[in-house]
């Protein structure tokens, strides 16, 4: 036999839900309405309405068998209204064939049994909340609490006391008084719990709510009918305690909601509190003028210094968020820093309070090479630097001084002290935000104002600040970071292969010479000069034996050398200052007409200054000595030069460099440091002009 699908499981639950609600109309209907007539009153009054009881009893301990979560709870509470089903079948069976019952009998003490079982279940099922509830939601659990219990013993408790039979023995009166104090219980602990939800319980919680409601209502409505001696079988109060029962047993099979951290916002702190303040004040108001029993009074009492306490732990609350709100507007979050709010609020008490005319220094920093940190490390790793960077620089300043994050990678100081005393908070709080390690170094520039001889005014001293610090950023990043990078690049090549330094001082004089006939602009003519200078990087990654072969290269050994622009751009986009650099190396070895490597680039697509670097390379490597070729003369390399322009290079740029060396003005000057730097090439695969673009 197949086992059922959770889809088939679900149509089939509700097809019985429906089912049973049909069942229960159909009952209400008979005892409400006399609908089916007399003939049909022990039918329904007996056993449909034991039927409808155990219904919702076996659903209860069916879901705490079928699932794991919550499972106590609803076992606990399907075995109270078996409990209870059990009593009743015991009185339909056994007692209403007695000429004179006995009470209280077994029936009483089954049925009383689904009092303290269903507070037991209640409080397995609400375990979860009550472990994590915050302490205003327990005290508003305890307020509702206190006020149900009050109305229960004002209306329904009081009620039974007072229309006792003092005949009946302390049994009879001890039972007569179980089931209101059992109401009172349950619904004191659905108080409680949908208190801890902030009024939120859900769809499972409010039906069980809903049911152990109407069976509370049941119950008081039978025990002033009884005390009155009003109550017969089979109306439609009978009607309530299977509706509340089956309540009971559908929400045993309700999806419990995600549990979240419930909280009371808005009007309903006040609300809340003040709803059930209003009944004990009102019970306390009439105490006045009709006197009600002490145990209501005592209730509605105790109601009332608890919603005094809820309130003044609401006003605590709400004094401590303020000044957490406060805490944070002014904070950095990661760093615990001052932010530029808190900055801003400093510096105006700095400079228009009393103490305006004290010496302070504003310092402004920004960390250099913290992006890349950022980039390589991940984000995780670059927030625990900033953080670190934070506690360090609060060392840096103290004891006369406050550090602050204004954000991302910018910090900033704010010192009491003169200008010898700056320089020194300048030198730590440099030292504070620098680090270096295995591939990545993070140092810092400054801007600095003293106030008040440079700056009188907020908003002007961070406007100093700020234009110093990005000049010495902009300084420091054009004389440290290209030239350091350059040069061990270029110390590697060397090393490789010294004997490439007069061919790539050739090729850098003539692109500097052929970039200034074409007016190229000062900073791409400095970037193309690089880039000739560069322009072999690549070739580090391809082995010697393919570098140094004497003869043409096999296919294998063309993909190898095809790679080396790439290789090239890779190892120079490393280093943020030769990024547009790498771009150039990059387009090195594209055609005119579009059959170069690596990108098939065409005409005007190709950069410029790779276009002069083609033409200026060709023309070096034609007119150097080979192992396997001898050198053409100028004027032969000119002829190739002119016989590929148009397709392997630009008509325009071999006209302006066929020029510079007809002239004569294509030779380097010697002793010319500046150009003077060793590069790599491959021997035999560079005689023409066809062999320097396309090897092999």
């Amino acid at each position: 036999m197949e086992a059922t699908t959770p889809k088939q499981s679900r149509k089939l639950l509700r097809t019985s839900q429906a089912i049973t609600c049909a069942v229960l109309v159909a009952f209400a209907a008979h005892t409400g309405f006399g609908i089916g007539g007399r003939g049909l009153n022990s039918f329904f009054n007996d056993w449909v309405y034991n039927a409808l009881v155990l219904v919702a009893a076996v659903s209860c301990l069916l879901r705490a068998v079928r699932l794991r979560e919550r499972r106590a709870g609803w076992l606990v509470l399907g075995m109270g209204l078996a409990s209870w089903s059990t009593g009743e079948i015991y009185n339909t069976v056994h007692l209403a064939h007695l000429q004179n019952p006995p009470y209280p009998s077994l029936s009483d003490l089954l049925q009383l049994l689904f009092y303290p079982a269903s507070c037991v279940a209640l409080l397995l099922l609400a375990r979860g909340r009550v472990r994590h509830a915050r302490a205003s939601l327990c005290l508003d659990g305890i307020v509702a609490a206190l006020a149900v219990c009050m109305v229960g013993e004002v209306t329904v408790f009081h009620t039974v006391v007072a229309a006792g039979d003092k005949s009946e023995t302390p049994l009879q009166m001890a039972t007569d008084l179980a089931y209101p104090i059992g109401d009172m219980a349950i619904m004191a602990l659905v108080a409680s719990v949908f208190a801890l939800t902030a009024w939120r319980p859900g769809r499972a919680w409010t039906m069980i709510g809903a049911g152990l409601g109407l069976a509370a209502v049941a119950d008081s409505i039978f025990a002033y009918q009884n005390a009155a001696g009003t109550y017969t079988i089979g109306t439609a109060l009978d009607a309530l305690w299977p509706a509340a029962a089956l309540l009971i047993g559908f929400a045993a099979w309700e999806q419990s909601s995600a549990r979240q951290e419930a909280r009371l916002e808005g009007w309903r702190i006040l609300v809340v509190p003040v709803a059930f303040a209003l009944p004990a004040l009102g019970f306390l108001v009439y105490d006045h003028y009709e006197h009600i029993d002490g145990a209501a009074t005592a209730l509605a009492g105790m109601t009332l210094v608890t919603v005094i306490v809820r309130t003044a732990m609401t006003f605590g609350e709400n004094m401590r968020m303020l000044r957490r709100s406060r805490h944070e507007a002014l904070t950095d979050a990661l760093t615990g820093l001052g932010n530029r709010r808190s900055l801003m609020h400093d510096l105006e008490v700095a400079l228009a309070g009393p103490r305006a005319g004290t010496p302070r220094a504003l310092i402004l920093f920004d960390l250099d090479g913290f992006k890349r940190y950022n980039d390589d490390f991940g984000h995780p790793a670059g927030d625990a630097l900033l953080s670190q960077f934070g506690a360090n620089l609060i060392g840096a300043v103290a004891p006369d001084g406050r550090a602050y994050r204004l954000g991302g990678d910018e910090f900033c100081a704010l010192v009491s002290t003169d200008a010898p005393g700056a320089g020194r908070v300048v030198a730590a709080a440099t030292a504070a935000l620098s680090a270096h390690g295995s591939g990545f170094v993070v140092t810092a520039s400054h801007g600095l104002v003293l106030m008040p001889d440079e700056a009188r005014e907020p908003t002007a001293a961070l406007q100093i600040a700020d234009q110093r610090l990005y000049g010495n950023k902009n300084r420091r990043q054009a004389t440290v970071v290209s030239q350091q990078t350059r040069d061990v690049l270029m110390q590697v090549l060397q090393e490789q292969q010294p004997e490439l330094h007069e061919h790539l001082h050739e090729v850098s004089w003539l692109t500097l010479t052929v970039g200034r006939r074409m007016s190229v602009d000062v900073q791409d003519l400095s970037e193309m000069v690089r880039a000739a200078e560069l322009h072999d990087v690549g070739k580090m990654a391809v082995p010697d034996q393919i570098l140094g072969k004497p003869g043409p290269l096999d296919d294998i050994e063309q993909d190898f050398i095809r790679q080396h622009t790439i290789v090239g751009e890779r190892i120079l986009a490393a280093a943020p200052a030769l990024q547009s650099v790498a771009r150039l190396v990059r387009s090195t070895h594209e055609n005119w007409d579009g059959s170069g490597y690596p990108d098939g680039l065409a005409g005007e697509e190709i950069p410029l200054g790779a276009r002069i670097i083609a033409a200026c390379d060709a023309y070096h490597a034609m007119t150097s000595d080979r192992p396997y070729q001898a050198a053409l003369r100028p004027e032969q390399a000119v002829a190739e030069l002119r016989r590929c322009a148009g397709t392997k290079f630009d008509p325009r740029v071999v006209e302006v460099l066929s020029a510079e060396i007809e002239a004569g003005r294509a030779l380097a000057p010697e002793g010319d440091n500046e150009l003077e730097f060793p590069t790599i090439t491959a021997p035999g695969a560079e005689t023409r002009a066809d062999h320097l673009i396309d090897p092999g």
